[in-house]
């Protein structure tokens, strides 16, 4: 069938009605249709949240060594988890019952429980929501991550941040509407996948941010010393006649949307050379600030530079920030390349614990303090859980857990010094509103204005969305 006999033809049932009805039936109709529009219109969720700051801790943090406080499992300390031995954890038989390495205390005027593991975040839970319920489909590390990052536990599915990022486009001309920026010591598990567009056309996948080294915030953005134009108008000429190029190339391969994403990324990349290094120098922040996060300390200041980092890109009008507070698994021990705390976990979360509680207290703070907390959504979670039996030979690890772990949110609409969902009595098992990323995402999208079930893509035959067939928003912590 020619192209032109195709646009004849109505390319969905309420224009076949239209046709098909004419005159009076189809000025009718069409009054009637454009009142549902209109209805559905008014029904879309309202708009708290412009922009969004995830935090992702990779490895799997232990829900009850942190927010998710057990009294009862420190009664049982030493006794066997499994008495009868039916139970196989993710990599181990169960060990004893094992409470927490830190001690729990209420703050805040909610009274919420949080282990002396975090003392900064602590002061700040009347600004967070936690939900307690979380509970993934797999105790894998890279499929788990997946699955928080775009539903699926498979790869090729869209990121939170494409979705995001697709719905509402970006606030700002000259820095990418989505960035990642991750963790100094190496990608996640599953690296780069996790932030890409998937089948969402390309220009919607990720920016990724080099935080080892600042002053070259993105690979290849600047051109070696012997290739770069003698003069601004020879600079000018050269893109002039570069775009010129890019678009009869385009012109001749329309539908490519791999090729029109990466022109339109080298065109963002020429604006990027002035905007990148002034959104990612933080040379002129106050030294107060630069205290908040203590960027100078050798450990906690790289992921502390980070959350600065995504304060300054959020500022400036980038619309989904996603920080990495971990890496993968597969380098020395002595580097601690996570929260996957099989065999120490006093000594891997004490690290890391450290880590969070600095960047992020200070990311709430500073939010906060410069009026932006209200319209942010800050995000923080993990792919799993941990157990609360002991593992390995000094029964100071934890295995993995898809049953429970504790995700929390702050800013952008959320009711603070809450919680949500529960886990059993030692915290094995989600079993009051059990949450999956569905929800998680579901509440994030409705947050930003979006409606879950109506942010949709059609790939293979198929309405894709981020939650899939599933989610609800959960109202009881906006």
């Amino acid at each position: 069938m020619s192209t032109d006999r195709k646009q004849l033809l109505p390319s969905s049932r309420r224009q076949f009605l239209l046709h098909a009805g004419g005159g009076l039936g189809g000025v009718a109709l069409a009054t009637l249709l454009a009142g549902d529009q209109q209805s559905h219109a008014s029904a879309q969720p309202k708009q708290t949240a412009k922009r969004i700051i995830q935090i992702f801790c990779p490895g799997g943090m232990s829900q009850i060594d942190t927010f998710d406080y057990k009294p009862e499992l420190e009664k049982r300390a030493g006794k066997p988890f499994d008495p009868d031995g039916n139970l196989q954890f993710f990599a181990s038989k169960p060990g004893n019952c094992q409470p927490s390495h830190w001690k729990f205390r209420q703050h805040g005027e909610s009274g919420r429980w949080v282990s002396d593991l975090f003392p900064k975040l602590a002061t700040c839970v009347d600004d967070m929501a936690f939900i307690h319920s979380m509970h993934s489909k797999t105790a894998l590390h890279g499929p788990a991550c997946f699955m928080m990052n775009t539903g699926f536990t498979l790869p090729g599915f869209p990121s939170m941040g494409s979705w995001v990022t697709y719905g509402l486009g970006s606030e700002a001309e000259d820095l990418p509407a989505f960035v990642v920026l991750p963790d100094p010591r190496g990608l996640p598990p599953g690296g780069v996948i996790n932030w890409g567009s998937g089948f969402l056309p390309a220009e919607y996948q990720a920016t990724t941010l080099n935080t080892k080294d600042p002053a070259r915030p993105i690979a290849d953005l600047f051109p070696p010393d012997n290739f770069k134009p003698k003069s601004t108008a020879a600079k000018r000429d050269s893109l002039d006649l570069l775009q010129k190029w890019n678009r009869q190339h385009l012109q001749q391969r329309s539908g490519n949307t791999e090729l029109e994403a990466r022109i339109k990324a080298y065109e963002l990349a020429a604006r990027l050379q002035l905007s990148a290094p002034e959104v990612t120098d933080i040379s002129g922040e106050s030294k107060a600030t630069q205290a908040l996060y203590d960027i100078d300390h050798p450990e906690i200041g790289p992921f502390g530079r980070q959350c600065l980092q995504a304060r300054r890109l959020v500022q400036r009008g980038v619309r989904f920030v996603q920080i990495y507070c971990g890496a993968e698994n597969t380098t020395a021990k002595k580097i601690r390349p996570n929260w996957d705390s099989h065999e120490d976990l006093p000594r891997d979360h004490g690290y890391w614990g450290a880590v969070l509680d600095t960047g992020a207290a200070a990311l709430l703070k500073d939010l906060k303090s410069q009026g932006m907390l209200e319209d942010t959504l800050v995000i923080c979670t993990t792919e799993f859980g941990r157990q609360p039996g002991a593992q390995g030979s000094g029964g100071q690890g934890r295995d993995h857990n898809a049953g429970a772990f504790t995700s929390w949110l702050a800013g952008g609409g959320i009711r603070g010094g809450v919680a949500y969902g529960a886990t059993d009595e030692l915290g094995f098992k989600a079993i009051e509103s059990p949450t999956y990323s569905y929800d998680l995402h579901a509440t994030a999208l409705h947050l930003l204005g979006i409606d879950h079930t109506q942010l949709t893509y059609y790939h293979n035959g198929i309405e894709r969305r981020l939650t899939d067939v599933h989610g609800h928003v959960i109202k009881e912590i906006i």
